[in-house]
């Protein structure tokens, strides 16, 4: 795991990892199997503090950065790779609103999260655009002291489990989506229209619950409008981006990172029926792992590093930060892979931790923005031009 000087991070972490080790991985396989969402987890995140990661200090939270959310987030991903991401989209969901709060967002939101009642994510995506997540095609109508929220929201992480959703929208106004002129709004777990469609039932990620929901005409406080009208371009970019990217690739980084462990100790403990070697005696075996190694601290380098410089404001950082989800999926994809093949049959069981794993590390390579948008947007970005 990646050092910190910090006193604080260094105490964020101890906590991560122990309700990893106590309640994160004892649940993980029962959790995969049923596709249940993993509320001993968040229940002790939240009794622990950790659901506050990105709450102000004088709001009771920890006011902390992507550092931390890239390190709480592989800490995590060791243990289930699906509470991971169910906590890294509240955190995401946490920065979206403490980003302009406003005094009642502070209060009704943002305070419960600081001491881990409540719990927030995302409703970005959706089913009619796809990868391109910054299109919504929900609509926003102003009616009175309220607004009133229409449209089909997928893959929605927490779905039917969150209290809070933060959901993009479009003026109704529009007759197509502008780019610049949609809005985040935050629709609360219960209310009137909102109704969830089917269970989740994916190849992985199997527990995090990302479900479609369906809005129909949720009336919605207008106090519950995050920002201005029309300023969700700059959420997308410089609030949802880089805290989303840098959380799945946090989670990525734990993905390859567990699946590296699992090897090594299988190489390093195992021996050979025939002449008691263990098979990590085996050069071919020993450079594999050699490999696996290097590109695994390689991948963790370049995410730490974008973290911290995106933290320090340097405005260099956007390239680094757009790569470190793609680098960390094609690393967690081909790592896990690799793992599969030293473990050999064991590793290849049905149900595995290996194989929970790797159906894990592939949704990284579907996930919006997906592998090939990010790639295209870091040459875009390195050649000046507009992402979108």
């Amino acid at each position: 795991m990646e050092p910190s000087s910090s006193p604080r991070m260094r105490e964020l972490l101890a906590v991560a990892r122990e309700v990893t080790e106590q309640v994160v991985a004892p649940n993980a396989e029962r959790e995969d199997a049923e596709a249940l969402w993993p509320e001993p987890a968040m229940r002790a995140l939240g009794a622990a503090g950790l659901l506050g990661l990105h709450v102000p200090e004088p709001l009771g939270g920890h006011g902390q950065g992507l550092g931390a959310l890239v390190a709480v987030s592989e800490v995590l991903a060791h243990g289930s790779p699906s509470t991971a991401m169910c906590y890294a989209m509240h955190c995401v969901g946490t920065a979206v609103i403490a980003a302009k709060a406003t005094d009642h967002q502070k209060e009704a939101y943002l305070v419960p999260i600081a001491r881990g009642k409540h719990v927030t994510t995302l409703a970005v995506s959706e089913p009619g655009t796809g990868a391109f997540f910054y299109l919504p095609q929900t609509r926003l109508t102003p009616a009175g002291d309220r607004y009133l929220v229409e449209g089909t929201k997928s893959f929605v992480t927490n779905g039917g489990h969150a209290d809070s959703y933060v959901v993009s929208t479009v003026a109704a106004t529009e007759d197509e989506a502008d780019e610049g002129t949609f809005s985040c709004i935050l629709v609360d777990e219960g209310a009137e229209g909102l109704h969830w469609l089917d269970q989740w039932r994916g190849l992985g990620m199997r527990a995090n619950s990302s479900r479609t929901a369906r809005l129909d005409r949720v009336s919605v406080p207008a106090a519950n409008l995050l920002g201005e009208e029309g300023d969700q371009l700059w959420y997308i970019f410089e609030v949802v981006a880089p805290y989303f990217l840098m959380a799945m690739a946090g989670t990525y980084v734990g993905v390859a990172a567990a699946a590296f462990e699992i090897a090594r100790e299988h190489l390093g403990t195992r021996r050979y029926a025939h002449s008691g070697e263990l098979l990590g005696s085996s050069p071919v075996l020993a450079h594999r792992l050699g490999e696996l190694w290097t590109e695994l601290e390689m991948t963790r380098r370049l995410v730490y590093s974008a973290a911290a410089r995106a933290d320090a404001g340097d405005p260099e950082a956007l390239v680094s930060v757009l790569a470190c989800k793609a680098a960390a999926g094609d690393a967690a994809v081909r790592i896990t892979n690799e793992a599969m093949t030293l473990a050999g049959g064991i590793g290849y069981r049905e149900n595995s931790t290996l194989a929970r794993l790797l159906r894990d590390a592939r949704a990284a390579h579907v996930m919006s923005p997906t592998t090939d948008i990010l790639k295209t947007w870091v040459g875009k970005a390195l050649l000046n031009q507009p992402l979108i």
